[in-house]
């Protein structure tokens, strides 16, 4: 990794009004684990776990892609030929994979997003691509709903977008209460989801839909 790569700003990161940071190298990274291996109450140099860090870092360059991604980026390639089509484009069950920004433990479930479109519509693999991007970054539940939201009226411009997300976090059940099958839904309604009742009803309705 070159030394431009390695410079990170915070800069746009939702939260975070900072001056650039240094991001660490692969090998500080490491050496990171192997301090938390050891405070752990393990041996760092044991065979067992002496490849772990290497492991670690690889992990968490995939759970926390989405720092390289640009939600703007994905949205921006657009389709205006909808033939007359004017009700609302919505994806069910987009599987969401991400961490909190309290304990940085995973927590899993499914997103359902929607949009009424004014002159164009986006490809919806685009749609699901914006929930993958804020999933794999260290947020709330509550903040991922609406930088998800934010970003496909930010870019598409709509009349409306409704996003919910279902999802049980690690932190409750493996830690702390120790709560298992509790989830947590978070919503957030713009435009004509927000002052139309029957339709974000129907919204509603069709995340509910077996």
């Amino acid at each position: 990794m070159d030394a431009s790569t390695r410079e990170r700003t915070l800069i746009g990161v939702p939260g975070v009004d900072l001056e650039p940071v240094k991001r660490p190298s692969r090998e500080e990274a490491m050496e990171a684990v192997r301090t938390l291996i050891a405070w752990a109450g393990d041996d760092p140099r044991r065979e067992g776990v002496i490849d772990t860090p290497k492991r670690v870092v690889d992990a968490y360059g995939d759970w926390f892609s989405g720092y390289q991604a640009d939600a703007a980026k994905e949205l921006s390639r657009t389709f205006e030929d909808v033939q007359g089509y004017d009700d609302l484009v919505m994806l069910r069950d987009i599987e969401v994979e991400s961490h909190c920004e309290h304990h940085m433990a995973p927590f899993l479930g499914r997103a359902y997003v929607a949009y009424m479109p004014t002159n164009s519509v986006v490809g919806i693999s685009k749609l699901a691509r914006v929930v993958e991007i804020f999933s794999r970054r260290l947020q709330t539940q509550e903040t991922m709903t609406q930088q998800i939201a934010d970003a496909i009226c930010d870019s598409l411009k709509p009349a409306g977008v409704a996003v919910l997300i279902d999802a049980e976090h690690q932190c409750m059940t493996t830690r702390g209460v120790h709560h298992r099958d509790v989830s947590t839904i978070t919503t957030q309604f713009r435009g004509v989801f927000k002052t139309d009742a029957d339709l974000r009803q129907r919204f509603l309705d069709f995340v509910n839909r077996k």
